[in-house]
């Protein structure tokens, strides 16, 4: 890890927003501008058919509903941690898990007697229902998250109670879906992750969110939120090669985050904006070879 020494007194500099952080906030509108002439050179959304998975059955005031499970190789996959810790990270109410989806339109369908019914295709990644598969706890995992964002996005009020029709994949056809297109690479949302030396928040201080990107091939960008801070007074931050670790004034925020690629930590920069209150790190990355 880096001396925290050595960057302390960088934060304190950069409160008077010098020319690094001028410097910094270059880079900042520079990626921002990268974004955007990428973002007009691509289409903005990709079409993809699922494929068929397994359906439930459940019903709403209005009558019966049918969610089709499917899965595309095009959507990407979830953290891949053990059901463990997956199921650890769920006891202990952390948000930092995500399973990517892609929520279908409603179709109005005829169920095995001939009644009008509403299907719904939501579609996850090839691989990671494969895994599932194999596992009643992740299916049932997928379901109440599907079920969760289909009454989120469509203003429905499901009936938690399911069940998985038998011998029939799907139910009606499965339509095309278009889901957006990947965009800069972005590392992780880190903020509501836990490391396991990290507190949580009722034991200790408050872990800050942290967004980072990659600005170039060898420049990794940060932003971490620090709302409860008019300064840098007080703040620490060490940097290693692979790791972050802040300190807040009177034990108010606390980070430790490891990061999958190798850092520069002598040329790291850090520089806090009063007005956003955030601090913003710039972390030049080693190659592989060095």
């Amino acid at each position: 890890m880096a001396d925290s020494k050595l960057l302390v007194p960088e934060l304190n500099e950069a409160e008077k927003m010098g020319a690094e952080t001028m410097r910094f906030e270059e880079l900042l509108r520079q990626a921002s501008k990268e974004l955007q002439q990428a973002q007009t050179s691509r289409p903005e959304s990709t079409q993809i058919q699922p494929q068929p998975g397994f359906c439930i059955k459940t019903n709403s005031s209005e009558g019966k509903v049918f969610i089709n499970i499917c899965h595309s190789p095009s959507i990407p996959p979830p953290a891949d941690v053990t059901e463990d810790e997956l199921l650890q990270m769920l006891e202990e109410d952390q948000a930092g898990f995500r399973i990517p989806m892609s929520l279908g339109e409603p179709h109005a369908e005829l169920d095995a007697k001939g009644q009008g019914c509403t299907a719904y295709d939501v579609a996850v990644n090839s691989d990671f229902y494969r895994r599932m598969q194999n596992s009643d706890f992740l299916r049932e995992l997928v379901v109440t998250i599907a079920r969760e964002g289909l009454e989120d996005k469509y203003s429905l009020q499901l009936n938690p109670e399911w069940r998985m029709l038998k011998n029939r994949p799907f139910l009606g056809s499965i339509s095309q879906q278009n889901i957006r297109s990947q965009q800069r690479p972005r590392i992780q949302e880190l903020g509501n992750l836990y490391t396991p030396d990290s507190p949580r928040p009722e034991e200790g201080p408050e872990k800050p969110h942290l967004n980072l990107w990659l600005e170039a091939p060898d420049l990794l960008l940060a932003e971490i939120d620090l709302p409860k801070l008019d300064g840098a007074l007080g703040l620490s931050l060490e940097i290693g090669e692979n790791r972050v670790v802040l300190g807040g004034p009177q034990q108010l925020y606390h980070l430790d985050a490891c990061i999958p690629l190798r850092i520069n930590s002598e040329e790291s920069k850090a520089a806090f904006h009063r007005k956003r209150k955030q601090l913003m790190v710039a972390m030049p990355l080693l190659s592989v070879s060095s």
